[in-house]
């Protein structure tokens, strides 16, 4: 039965399930709505906040914050990234310190983050672009790193430049490691998001769940929920769908 639906909606069948069991839970009045309301209430409830512009308007203002910490996180931690692959001196210079840094959680420099550069934007870009650069910088060193020597031999061979090096040899080699750098990023700025806008805000979705937990209204708390899951995946399977055009040339187990 699997195998006659389409592959894009094989995904699709847990999630049927457990809504299916949740609505029937629901129904049943097993559980308080307060405590686990029904998959049918929080739909209500999306349609309700979609309607009235509540809903677009914080989540238009959370993927600003998410795309911005990420654009300066991510392409920091790409630039580091080659820096300390290629250059064995910058390496030594930076990596120990990075490396102490990233074991910090991130959680315990927020009350840092606040009292040097408060609780307006800036502080929650930066928080974002702290959660964003790691994954990148982590995984384009390793990628740079496993580049393999004979690969060196023959641009050497064939004369190429350092230039011609760079973006004929080692960036394709190393693309594979860096696109999920960027896949484990983009779940990370929306991570640290979350916190961001929990803190001291007055808008994002971050803050319609703290705000919605403070007056016991669940379902709200789940739509927000829902929406990170959405946008997400969307983010995600961006990055997959570019990972299938530029990574042909592979020839790797596919299960």
């Amino acid at each position: 039965m699997l195998l006659r639906l389409p592959r894009p909606l094989h995904g699709l069948i847990v999630p049927l399930i457990i809504i299916v069991i949740w609505q029937v839970i629901g129904s049943l009045h097993v559980l308080s709505p307060t405590v686990l309301p029904s998959p049918w209430d929080i739909g209500r409830q999306f349609v309700n906040l979609g309607l009235s512009g509540e809903l677009f308007e914080h989540l238009g203002i959370s993927m600003y914050r998410a795309a911005l910490g990420f654009l300066l996180g991510g392409t920091t931690g790409l630039l580091i990234g080659l820096s300390t692959g290629l250059a064995k001196m910058v390496e030594r210079t930076l990596d120990p310190s990075l490396q102490m840094l990233r074991t910090i959680p991130l959680l315990a420099l927020i009350p840092l983050f606040i009292l040097w550069f408060g609780v307006g934007e800036f502080s929650k870009v930066l928080m974002i672009a702290l959660g964003a650069f790691f994954p990148v910088f982590v995984n384009t060193f390793l990628g740079i790193r496993n580049v393999d020597q004979k690969l060196y031999e023959v641009s050497s061979i064939l004369q190429y430049s350092k230039w011609q090096q760079l973006t004929r040899l080692i960036i394709p080699a190393a693309l594979p490691n860096i696109l999920l750098g960027i896949r484990l990023s983009i779940g990370a700025s929306w991570l640290v998001l979350v916190v961001a806008e929990m803190m001291a805000t007055s808008s994002g979705i971050g803050y319609m769940i703290q705000d919605a937990r403070a007056y016991s209204n669940t379902d709200i708390v789940f739509v927000g929920i829902i929406i990170f899951a959405i946008v997400g995946k969307c983010s995600d399977t961006i990055v997959r769908i570019l990972e299938g055009k530029w990574l042909r040339w592979r020839d790797t187990y596919k299960g």
